[in-house]
């Protein structure tokens, strides 16, 4: 008799259990939602052109300029040691045609001292100096516009986040008493995404900046060295 209630207490338990199972079995899954890069651009609204305009600026100057500035700082070895030999030995024109033919910010800044030769020392020692502060300044061209992107890229962003901001509260406001966490989505949206691409150019834009930055005074140097170089050439006895 005892088995009996045992097993009418067992059977209804076991039946509420299986059923809680199919139950939770039945139950939808949750499904991960993926969002592309495409995707996330759009809730970012028109703020993110300018920005997507601004990373492609700085794409290209960065590849653009990192080629020029590594190709001026080519440095021969035996350059200087050919001009050494040509003007001691008075070959004037081999030294300019191998300068011409060597089309390098040294070169150039060479050929205009030894187009000097024959005037005061103080007056090749200034055109030659003239002629670097040009190369450099053409080595420079458009980092400037590299910095103001790395600096007005996150202002962008922040400027799109106060918009985005705006216009979550201004939804708020009309709304009344029926707000909806859906309503509030697209500002916050806008808000987030423009804040992280404005930072993401920006970050890049200041670090290429940098690396550039650094490119162009390694040829300073370099230019600084053979201008020594060259100034003292002319001072050793012939």
């Amino acid at each position: 008799m005892i088995s009996g209630i045992l097993l009418q207490i067992t059977q209804p338990s076991t039946v509420l259990n299986d059923t809680i199972t199919q139950a939770a079995a039945q139950a939808p899954q949750p499904t991960e939602i993926s969002l592309s890069v495409w995707e996330l651009s759009l809730k970012g609204g028109w703020i993110m052109l300018p920005i997507a305009i601004m990373s492609v600026i700085a794409v290209y100057i960065f590849i653009e300029r990192y080629i020029v500035i590594n190709r001026a700082a080519k440095d021969e070895q035996n350059f200087m040691n050919n001009i050494r030999d040509f003007i001691h030995n008075g070959r004037i024109d081999s030294a300019l045609s191998l300068c011409k033919n060597n089309r390098t910010p040294i070169a150039r800044m060479i050929e205009k001292g030894i187009i000097r030769i024959g005037k005061p020392l103080n007056d090749i020692n200034a055109a030659i100096e003239t002629v670097g502060k040009l190369e450099v300044a053409k080595l420079e061209k458009n980092l400037a516009a590299l910095a103001t992107i790395s600096g007005a890229a996150p202002m962008l962003g922040f400027l799109g986040t106060v918009a985005g901001m705006v216009r979550a509260f201004y939804d708020m406001s009309m709304a009344g008493n029926n707000i909806d966490i859906a309503l509030l989505s697209g500002g916050i949206y806008q808000a987030m995404i423009t804040t992280v691409a404005g930072l993401i150019v920006g970050i890049l834009g200041y670090l290429c900046y940098n690396i550039l930055v650094a490119r162009v005074e390694k040829v300073v140097f370099i230019l600084e060295a053979r201008a020594t170089e060259f100034m003292d050439l002319l001072h050793e006895p012939a």
